[in-house]
């Protein structure tokens, strides 16, 4: 059985790209003194944080082959993932009303929306975004569930680049991601070897639509039972179970490259001295439960590893590499967790809510993607709109952390505010370092 820590990091984790360093890379990289990695028709940099790359323009200079115009009408400054919201000029929307033939042009600049400038956003990791710029858009061939996935995804951030025509992208990607969840729902359970790639590429894709669709005021941490897009640590852990059904199946198939051997154990436990202090309090807090009397053990329990979890996931985007995926370390802790922990946390106990609150300061380090922007200060604006006093108080760090657009877990080689890595078992708190179990995800 793999392990579920293993399992998410495979799912946004290629491996280390080979692209040798280069002096032709775009100004924006020259000017930020980082490496470019010279993708066109833009750099991943520059898709990462939405602004304007200087390939896009001689790209559409030189209309290559390889990147061939728009079929729809559209101008030039959309057509690199740099493109950003406050640039985007309005433009018609291609209805599928327009055909050439029998094709359906609405669905066609979705398509190449997804293939020019979507797919460079999923992840920091630029070996994948060949696999899903070509592999997944090809296995979505054969499967219209993962077709109409993959048009949802590129309906949203079409709606993130042009906001004036948000409301009717949205429209269309919601059309688009009901039929496609509703063949998901139906089959996920008799996965085969003919449609688990789709299956494993299109769950992924429901992860990033839960977390890229408008989100409303108001909006509680979870809706119900059923997994709702607003329901993202559910839709998390089910990436997880779709796996396990097809792992010796796509570790051998098309999308393996998406895969990476390793495991998410760590001994090195560095943290910031102010993470470091919050996280003990939390464990403490979270202990009380028990100690206190007439408390629910098992849901104290359910508290304690969640901290755990949650301080290795702290640790891991602290000392990670630049190799190593952002995405994948920081989608582990929710699978993770218990299903005690799920359950509480439907509940809204406060316990289980303050440490949801301390995670929204790792999805902070997500921020920067176009579909995870704002969810950080969402989640807590929620947590403490369900919260009351005196719980409200253990939201003071996150919340501070978060309004001022800290990245707190940025690695800071020479910072004398490091608290050095932990011997195993030698914090009495019981949030020392995490054992190197043995990696369970091989191959790749």
């Amino acid at each position: 059985m793999l392990e579920p820590e293993s399992i998410i990091i495979a799912i946004w984790s290629p491996g280390e790209a080979t692209r040798s360093p280069s002096r032709n890379g775009c100004s924006q990289c020259k000017k930020r003194r980082i490496k470019c990695d010279e993708i066109r028709p833009a750099c991943s940099n520059c898709v990462k944080h939405s602004i304007t790359c200087d390939f896009q323009t001689s790209t559409s200079q030189a209309q290559s082959p390889l990147h061939p115009p728009k079929l729809s009408s559209h101008g030039s400054d959309s057509k690199s993932p740099g493109s950003t919201r406050s640039r985007a000029r309005s433009r018609p929307i291609v209805s599928n009303n327009l055909v050439l033939g029998d094709l359906q042009m609405g669905d066609l600049e979705l398509l190449h929306q997804f293939a020019t400038e979507t797919c460079y956003t999923t992840s920091n990791k630029k070996d994948s975004h060949d696999l899903w710029r070509v592999t997944v858009c090809k296995e979505g061939l054969n499967h219209e569930f993962l077709m109409r996935g993959i048009l949802a995804i590129a309906a949203l951030h079409l709606g993130h680049l042009r906001p004036d025509q948000a409301h009717e992208y949205q429209n269309i990607a919601a059309n688009h991601q009901d039929k496609a969840l509703s063949v998901f729902r139906v089959n996920v359970p008799n996965v085969t070897e003919s449609n688990c790639h789709a299956f494993f590429a299109l769950s992924s894709l429901i992860v990033v639509y839960g977390f890229a669709s408008p989100r409303k005021p108001g909006t509680a941490v979870f809706t119900d039972e059923s997994q709702e897009s607003e329901d993202w640590l559910p839709l998390i852990r089910g990436v997880n179970s779709v796996l396990q059904q097809a792992w010796p199946v796509v570790e051998n198939g098309p999308l393996r490259g998406l895969l990476q051997p390793g495991s998410f154990n760590t001994t090195d436990t560095r943290l910031p001295r102010s993470a470091d202090m919050q996280l003990r309090s939390l464990a403490e807090l979270c202990k009380s439960v028990s100690a206190s009397g007439g408390g629910d053990d098992e849901a104290a329990e359910a508290y304690v590893e969640a901290v755990k979890a949650l301080r290795k996931c702290y640790a891991k985007i602290f000392t990670r590499s630049s190799v190593e995926c952002e995405v994948a370390t920081a989608f582990t802790w929710p699978v993770e967790v218990p299903n005690k922990f799920i359950e509480m946390l439907r509940a809204r106990a406060p316990h289980a809510l303050i440490i949801l609150a301390h995670y929204c300061v790792v999805l902070h380090h997500l921020n920067d993607y176009w579909w995870m922007s704002g969810w950080a200060a969402h989640l807590i604006e929620n947590i403490y709109n369900e919260l009351q006093d005196p719980w409200r108080d253990w939201l003071l760090w996150p919340s501070e952390t978060i309004s001022r657009n800290e990245k707190c877990l940025v690695w800071r080689p020479l910072s004398p505010d490091l608290v050095p890595t932990q011997t195993p078992g030698s914090m009495s708190n019981g949030m020392g370092s995490v054992s190197n179990g043995p990696s369970s995800v091989s191959g790749g």
